[in-house]
């Protein structure tokens, strides 16, 4: 067992879970694309960023406990 390489689970639930959150994927891509322009820097899509990784951390939590049990 000490030449197996440990893998973290959480990367690979990640990629898998961010098929599932497409629509909040598109809504930050849509926020970039609107404020690409911005030369003030006061315009921001943090929260379409946020909502993007809620979505995804929500999918892998529901698999990666069952996992840790």
């Amino acid at each position: 067992m000490a030449d197996e390489e440990v893998t973290d689970p959480k990367a690979l639930l990640e990629e898998r879970s961010k098929a599932k959150c497409v629509s909040q994927w598109y809504e930050y891509q849509k926020c970039v694309k609107r404020i690409e322009n911005d030369e003030t820097g006061h315009k921001h899509c943090t929260g379409q960023y946020f909502d993007y990784w809620k979505c995804v951390d929500k999918n892998v939590a529901e698999k990666l406990f069952e996992m840790l049990k």
